[in-house]
Protein backbone atom coordinates (compact mmCIF):
# COMPACT_ATOMS: atom_id res chain seq x y z
CA UNK A 1 0.00 0.00 0.00
CA UNK A 2 2.77 1.97 0.23
CA UNK A 3 4.57 1.61 -2.63
CA UNK A 4 1.37 2.64 -4.15
CA UNK A 5 1.05 5.80 -2.68
CA UNK A 6 4.74 6.97 -3.29
CA UNK A 7 3.92 5.67 -6.90
CA UNK A 8 0.92 7.77 -6.92
CA UNK A 9 2.78 11.06 -5.27
CA UNK A 10 5.84 10.51 -8.14
CA UNK A 11 2.95 10.33 -11.10
CA UNK A 12 1.71 13.89 -9.41
CA UNK A 13 4.40 15.29 -9.02
CA UNK A 14 5.67 14.21 -13.08
CA UNK A 15 2.01 16.05 -14.24
CA UNK A 16 2.69 18.70 -12.06
CA UNK A 17 5.68 19.50 -13.36
CA UNK A 18 4.85 18.77 -17.17
CA UNK A 19 1.54 21.05 -16.38
CA UNK A 20 3.47 24.31 -15.53
CA UNK A 21 5.53 23.92 -19.06
CA UNK A 22 2.63 23.85 -20.67
CA UNK A 23 1.18 26.95 -18.96
CA UNK A 24 4.39 28.78 -19.27
CA UNK A 25 3.90 30.16 -22.50
CA UNK A 26 0.20 31.47 -21.95
CA UNK A 27 1.45 32.41 -18.75
CA UNK A 28 4.34 34.62 -20.66
CA UNK A 29 1.87 35.91 -23.30
CA UNK A 30 -0.82 37.32 -20.85
CA UNK A 31 2.29 39.13 -18.89
CA UNK A 32 4.03 40.55 -21.95
CA UNK A 33 -0.22 41.70 -22.45
CA UNK A 34 0.17 44.11 -19.91
CA UNK A 35 3.99 45.25 -20.16
CA UNK A 36 4.51 48.62 -22.18
CA UNK A 37 7.76 50.29 -24.02
CA UNK A 38 11.39 48.53 -23.08
CA UNK A 39 9.89 46.23 -20.55
CA UNK A 40 8.01 43.81 -23.39
CA UNK A 41 11.82 42.48 -23.89
CA UNK A 42 11.83 41.34 -20.05
CA UNK A 43 11.34 37.97 -19.92
CA UNK A 44 10.09 37.67 -16.55
CA UNK A 45 6.87 36.65 -15.96
CA UNK A 46 6.48 39.81 -13.44
CA UNK A 47 5.62 42.90 -14.45
CA UNK A 48 6.59 46.22 -13.41
CA UNK A 49 3.81 48.55 -13.82
CA UNK A 50 1.14 46.27 -15.46
CA UNK A 51 -1.70 48.31 -17.61
CA UNK A 52 -4.60 47.28 -19.88
CA UNK A 53 -3.62 50.16 -22.12
CA UNK A 54 -2.88 48.05 -24.75
CA UNK A 55 -6.67 45.93 -24.65
CA UNK A 56 -8.02 49.55 -24.93
CA UNK A 57 -6.04 50.36 -27.82
CA UNK A 58 -6.56 46.65 -29.29
CA UNK A 59 -10.32 47.47 -29.48
CA UNK A 60 -10.10 51.07 -30.11
CA UNK A 61 -7.16 51.53 -33.48
CA UNK A 62 -7.45 47.60 -35.29
CA UNK A 63 -9.89 45.58 -37.00
CA UNK A 64 -9.54 43.04 -33.98
CA UNK A 65 -13.51 43.66 -32.71
CA UNK A 66 -14.21 43.34 -36.31
CA UNK A 67 -12.17 39.48 -36.79
CA UNK A 68 -13.31 38.69 -32.98
CA UNK A 69 -17.05 38.75 -34.61
CA UNK A 70 -16.01 37.19 -38.25
CA UNK A 71 -14.79 34.19 -35.98
CA UNK A 72 -17.66 33.99 -33.87
CA UNK A 73 -20.25 34.79 -36.56
CA UNK A 74 -18.36 31.55 -38.53
CA UNK A 75 -17.85 29.16 -36.02
CA UNK A 76 -21.42 29.68 -34.72
CA UNK A 77 -23.24 28.83 -38.63
CA UNK A 78 -20.62 25.96 -39.00
CA UNK A 79 -21.65 24.22 -35.62
CA UNK A 80 -25.19 24.57 -35.91
CA UNK A 81 -25.49 23.21 -39.49
CA UNK A 82 -22.89 20.37 -38.37
CA UNK A 83 -25.70 19.35 -35.41
CA UNK A 84 -28.00 19.22 -37.85
CA UNK A 85 -26.83 17.51 -40.94
CA UNK A 86 -24.01 15.28 -39.54
CA UNK A 87 -26.57 14.02 -36.99
CA UNK A 88 -29.35 13.05 -39.38
CA UNK A 89 -26.73 11.16 -42.04
CA UNK A 90 -25.63 9.50 -38.49
CA UNK A 91 -28.91 8.52 -37.89
CA UNK A 92 -29.66 7.45 -41.60
CA UNK A 93 -26.24 5.27 -41.30
CA UNK A 94 -27.33 3.98 -38.35
CA UNK A 95 -30.68 2.89 -37.91
CA UNK A 96 -31.86 2.67 -42.10
CA UNK A 97 -30.69 0.24 -44.43
CA UNK A 98 -30.83 1.03 -48.20
CA UNK A 99 -29.00 -0.06 -51.50
CA UNK A 100 -25.00 1.06 -51.41
CA UNK A 101 -25.33 1.99 -47.80
CA UNK A 102 -21.82 0.59 -47.27
CA UNK A 103 -20.32 2.24 -49.81
CA UNK A 104 -21.66 5.69 -49.22
CA UNK A 105 -20.52 5.92 -45.66
CA UNK A 106 -16.91 4.75 -47.06
CA UNK A 107 -17.26 7.60 -49.39
CA UNK A 108 -18.11 10.24 -46.86
CA UNK A 109 -15.21 8.83 -44.28
CA UNK A 110 -13.17 8.76 -47.61
CA UNK A 111 -13.27 12.56 -47.08
CA UNK A 112 -11.57 12.36 -43.67
CA UNK A 113 -8.56 11.46 -45.42
CA UNK A 114 -8.23 14.52 -47.89
CA UNK A 115 -5.98 16.95 -47.12
CA UNK A 116 -7.43 20.28 -47.20
CA UNK A 117 -4.31 21.80 -49.35
CA UNK A 118 -6.03 19.59 -51.74
CA UNK A 119 -9.45 21.09 -51.56
CA UNK A 120 -8.33 25.08 -51.45
CA UNK A 121 -8.66 25.49 -55.26
CA UNK A 122 -12.06 23.64 -55.95
CA UNK A 123 -13.44 25.60 -52.98
CA UNK A 124 -11.95 28.78 -54.28
CA UNK A 125 -13.61 28.51 -57.54
CA UNK A 126 -16.79 27.93 -56.37
CA UNK A 127 -16.71 30.54 -54.33
CA UNK A 128 -15.67 32.51 -57.51
CA UNK A 129 -18.41 31.28 -59.59
CA UNK A 130 -21.06 32.03 -56.71
CA UNK A 131 -19.50 35.25 -55.70
CA UNK A 132 -18.63 34.30 -52.21
CA UNK A 133 -15.60 35.48 -52.27
CA UNK A 134 -15.40 38.08 -48.93
CA UNK A 135 -18.56 36.52 -47.40
CA UNK A 136 -19.62 34.93 -44.69
CA UNK A 137 -20.59 31.87 -46.75
CA UNK A 138 -17.58 31.76 -48.56
CA UNK A 139 -15.75 31.33 -45.07
CA UNK A 140 -18.15 28.29 -43.82
CA UNK A 141 -19.17 26.36 -46.95
CA UNK A 142 -16.85 23.58 -46.84
CA UNK A 143 -17.12 22.92 -42.92
CA UNK A 144 -21.30 22.78 -43.15
CA UNK A 145 -21.07 18.65 -43.22
CA UNK A 146 -18.16 16.84 -41.88
CA UNK A 147 -16.47 12.95 -42.37
CA UNK A 148 -15.84 13.02 -38.59
CA UNK A 149 -19.10 14.45 -37.36
CA UNK A 150 -20.98 11.57 -40.11
CA UNK A 151 -19.03 9.23 -38.10
CA UNK A 152 -19.34 10.33 -34.44
CA UNK A 153 -23.27 10.40 -34.71
CA UNK A 154 -23.69 7.06 -36.33
CA UNK A 155 -21.82 5.50 -33.93
CA UNK A 156 -23.61 6.52 -31.00
CA UNK A 157 -26.90 6.28 -32.94
CA UNK A 158 -26.14 2.56 -33.39
CA UNK A 159 -25.68 1.84 -30.01
CA UNK A 160 -29.69 2.75 -29.33
CA UNK A 161 -31.78 -0.13 -29.38
CA UNK A 162 -33.72 0.17 -31.98
CA UNK A 163 -37.33 -0.46 -30.55
CA UNK A 164 -37.32 2.54 -29.23
CA UNK A 165 -37.66 3.70 -33.20
CA UNK A 166 -40.03 0.79 -33.89
CA UNK A 167 -42.28 2.26 -31.59
CA UNK A 168 -42.42 5.93 -32.81
CA UNK A 169 -43.18 4.50 -36.23
CA UNK A 170 -45.99 2.22 -34.81
CA UNK A 171 -47.39 5.39 -33.19
CA UNK A 172 -47.38 6.77 -37.16
CA UNK A 173 -44.87 8.74 -36.64
CA UNK A 174 -42.58 9.88 -40.07
CA UNK A 175 -38.68 9.51 -40.20
CA UNK A 176 -37.95 13.29 -39.28
CA UNK A 177 -40.04 13.46 -35.98
CA UNK A 178 -38.80 10.16 -35.06
CA UNK A 179 -35.11 11.63 -35.09
CA UNK A 180 -36.10 14.45 -33.51
CA UNK A 181 -38.03 13.38 -30.97
CA UNK A 182 -36.85 10.34 -30.03
CA UNK A 183 -33.14 9.75 -31.11
CA UNK A 184 -31.63 13.41 -30.52
CA UNK A 185 -32.76 13.62 -26.94
CA UNK A 186 -30.65 10.26 -26.36
CA UNK A 187 -27.85 11.35 -28.44
CA UNK A 188 -26.98 15.27 -26.35
CA UNK A 189 -23.82 13.91 -24.73
CA UNK A 190 -22.45 13.42 -28.64
CA UNK A 191 -24.12 16.38 -29.63
CA UNK A 192 -22.71 18.26 -27.16
CA UNK A 193 -18.75 17.07 -28.11
CA UNK A 194 -19.93 17.67 -31.97
CA UNK A 195 -20.70 21.29 -31.11
CA UNK A 196 -17.79 21.70 -29.03
CA UNK A 197 -15.14 20.17 -31.53
CA UNK A 198 -16.61 22.15 -34.53
CA UNK A 199 -16.88 25.40 -32.75
CA UNK A 200 -12.87 25.57 -31.78
CA UNK A 201 -11.92 24.18 -34.93
CA UNK A 202 -13.16 26.85 -36.93
CA UNK A 203 -12.38 29.06 -34.57
CA UNK A 204 -8.56 28.67 -34.71
CA UNK A 205 -9.01 27.70 -38.79
CA UNK A 206 -6.53 29.47 -41.27
CA UNK A 207 -5.74 28.17 -44.31
CA UNK A 208 -8.94 28.64 -45.91
CA UNK A 209 -9.96 31.93 -44.28
CA UNK A 210 -6.73 33.41 -45.54
CA UNK A 211 -7.71 32.38 -49.11
CA UNK A 212 -11.18 33.17 -49.62
CA UNK A 213 -10.60 36.88 -47.90
CA UNK A 214 -8.95 39.54 -49.72
CA UNK A 215 -10.69 42.92 -47.77
CA UNK A 216 -8.87 43.11 -43.62
CA UNK A 217 -12.55 43.52 -42.40
CA UNK A 218 -13.34 39.76 -43.63
CA UNK A 219 -10.48 38.69 -41.77
CA UNK A 220 -11.10 35.35 -38.38
CA UNK A 221 -8.95 36.02 -35.82
CA UNK A 222 -6.38 33.40 -36.45
CA UNK A 223 -5.69 35.36 -40.00
CA UNK A 224 -5.71 38.86 -38.34
CA UNK A 225 -3.48 37.62 -35.71
CA UNK A 226 -1.22 36.17 -38.21
CA UNK A 227 -0.73 39.83 -40.07
CA UNK A 228 -0.68 41.48 -36.99
CA UNK A 229 3.05 42.36 -37.26
CA UNK A 230 2.19 44.33 -39.70
CA UNK A 231 -0.05 46.42 -38.80
CA UNK A 232 1.81 46.67 -35.15
CA UNK A 233 5.15 46.40 -36.62
CA UNK A 234 7.48 45.38 -33.46
CA UNK A 235 4.82 46.00 -30.87
CA UNK A 236 4.86 42.33 -29.85
CA UNK A 237 2.97 43.94 -26.29
CA UNK A 238 0.03 44.56 -29.12
CA UNK A 239 0.39 40.65 -30.41
CA UNK A 240 0.19 38.89 -27.29
CA UNK A 241 -2.58 40.94 -26.31
CA UNK A 242 -4.39 40.11 -29.37
CA UNK A 243 -3.39 36.48 -28.63
CA UNK A 244 -3.90 36.84 -25.08
CA UNK A 245 -8.04 37.98 -26.01
CA UNK A 246 -8.39 35.00 -29.16
CA UNK A 247 -7.80 32.15 -26.29
CA UNK A 248 -10.26 33.52 -23.64
CA UNK A 249 -13.40 31.79 -26.01
CA UNK A 250 -11.52 28.87 -26.06
CA UNK A 251 -10.17 28.37 -22.62
CA UNK A 252 -13.86 29.64 -21.25
CA UNK A 253 -15.48 26.16 -23.84
CA UNK A 254 -13.04 23.94 -22.54
CA UNK A 255 -13.25 24.64 -18.58
CA UNK A 256 -17.00 24.33 -19.04
CA UNK A 257 -17.48 21.23 -21.21
CA UNK A 258 -14.58 19.89 -20.47
CA UNK A 259 -16.24 16.39 -19.35
CA UNK A 260 -18.41 16.62 -22.99
CA UNK A 261 -14.89 17.09 -24.85
CA UNK A 262 -13.28 13.98 -23.43
CA UNK A 263 -16.11 11.76 -23.49
CA UNK A 264 -16.53 12.87 -26.97
CA UNK A 265 -13.16 11.40 -27.53
CA UNK A 266 -14.19 8.53 -25.87
CA UNK A 267 -17.26 8.41 -28.21
CA UNK A 268 -15.15 8.16 -31.48
CA UNK A 269 -14.12 4.47 -30.03
CA UNK A 270 -18.06 3.02 -29.30
CA UNK A 271 -17.78 -0.20 -31.45
CA UNK A 272 -19.96 0.45 -34.29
Amino acid sequence: MKDKNVINKIRYIILFIFGLIMLFPFAWMLSTSMKQGREVFNLSLLVNNPSLKNYARLFSSSYFPRWFVNSFIAGTIVTLSVLFFDSLMGYTFAKHNFKGKKLIFILVLSTMMIPTEMLVIPWYLISSKVGWVDTYWGIVFPGLMTGFGTFLMRQFFDTLPNDLFDAGRIDGMNEFKIWAQIGMPLVKAALSALAIFSFVGNWNAFLWPLIISSETRMYTLPVGLALFNGEFATEWEMIMTGASVATIPVLIIYIIFQRQIIEGIALTGVKG
